[in-house]
């Protein structure tokens, strides 16, 4: 009788922190002036998903837009991208995290590059599924003063379905990343479940001012779940959550998000955050002086410092702390990744803030 063949089975030890992101996504990065923005549909600012056709109509108007920077080769930056992609790749690049990531990537070139991107930065990828078709694109459109406006393309594009995810994608992680998507809430909600059957903590970003005015609802849902133990806003997330209340502020939302979740933190961009664990609630400066070139994956790597914090157990004024450092050390160059010098800036503003610094080597 010929040898069994063995069953693929996951690397010995499972990530620290796992992110669940169905679709791999390619992001094409551009400065672009005032003009295109004005042609492209949909308000400024935002994301609000296009078919390829369109997709592929802004790369070509980009050409003609361009504000590139002395230091950039290509006036377009193509890269992995994706709010839970550039927190988990952000948490093993720069703070030396065990990391991996759920998901499916396309059989074409987009897939490819996902791949080759989150594997040089060190991310586990043995959860990742390879299927035939596309993968999704977004093409981000950053203006002169660093605001992004983004436009994903997700039809036909390849993801992970809800019943395909396993117990064994979560054993032995400690921290799920998810990122509040309609389109994907089935998978969210999946995930949620067999994670908590592992005793796996969640981390929920809120995504977008417009997926939490158009999805406000099945959001207070799975707020209200309990199933959530630390959730991330920005200011404009936040004022949407609480649209139509008697008070709508930052502190309101953070006291609303604070009644749902172990950890509740509402970043307020250059103003810096607002944090709430159990009793305590923290206010933290915005730290170093940041010349803002793009504002892609800023609230993405705030979280992955964040999380860093909790990780160290650090305290809840620290952990925010660690996350202004690690959200400004993006915002330096275009796109959702951090280059090594920036890395080394954030090292820096952590030591002058007595934080402790990654041991790792870059």
């Amino acid at each position: 009788m010929g040898a069994e063949v063995p069953l693929p089975t996951y690397e010995e030890a499972p990530p620290l922190i796992l992110g669940l992101q169905p679709a791999a996504l390619a992001d094409h990065v551009a400065r672009v002036d005032w003009s295109l923005l004005d042609q492209v549909p949909g308000e400024r600012g935002g994301s609000i998903p296009v078919e390829i056709e369109e997709l592929e109509h802004i790369l070509r108007e980009v050409e003609t837009h361009i504000l590139s920077l002395p230091s950039e080769r290509s006036p377009i930056k193509t890269i992995a991208g994706g709010s839970v992609a550039n927190t988990i790749r952000g948490l093993s690049a720069g703070f030396g995290i065990s990391c991996g990531i759920i998901g499916a990537y396309g059989d074409d070139e987009q897939g490819q590059l996902f791949v080759r991107n989150m594997s040089f930065s060190g991310v586990n990828l043995s959860r990742m599924r390879m299927k035939k078709g596309t993968t999704a694109q977004c093409v981000c459109l950053v203006d002169a003063s660093g605001n992004r406006t983004m436009r994903p393309c997700l039809s036909n594009a390849v993801k992970v379905q809800a019943d395909e995810l396993s117990l064994e994608d979560f054993k032995g992680s400690k921290w799920l990343v998810l990122r509040y998507a309609i389109f994907n809430i089935e998978a969210i909600q999946a995930a949620i479940h067999t994670a908590k059957q592992e005793g796996v903590r969640v981390s929920l970003d809120l995504a977008s001012f417009e997926m939490v005015r158009r999805f406000r609802l099945p959001l207070i849902q799975l707020l209200e779940s309990g199933n959530i133990d630390l959730c991330f806003a920005n200011e404009d997330e936040a004022t949407e959550l609480l649209r139509g209340e008697k008070d709508v502020n930052p502190e309101a939302a953070l006291e609303f998000l604070a009644n749902h979740c172990k950890w509740a933190v509402v970043t307020l961009g250059s103003k810096g955050c607002i944090a709430k664990h159990g009793k305590e609630v923290v206010q933290v400066p915005a730290i170093g002086e940041v010349n803002a070139i793009d504002a892609t994956g800023a609230g993405d790597l705030f979280a992955c410092g964040f999380l860093y914090g909790l990780v160290k157990g650090l305290s809840l004024e620290d952990c925010c702390k660690v996350g202004s450092c690690s959200g400004g050390s993006v915002i330096r160059a275009l796109g959702g990744e951090v280059t090594p010098e920036n890395w080394q800036w954030m090292y820096k503003q952590m030591q002058m803030e007595g934080l402790p610094i990654p041991n790792i080597r870059n």
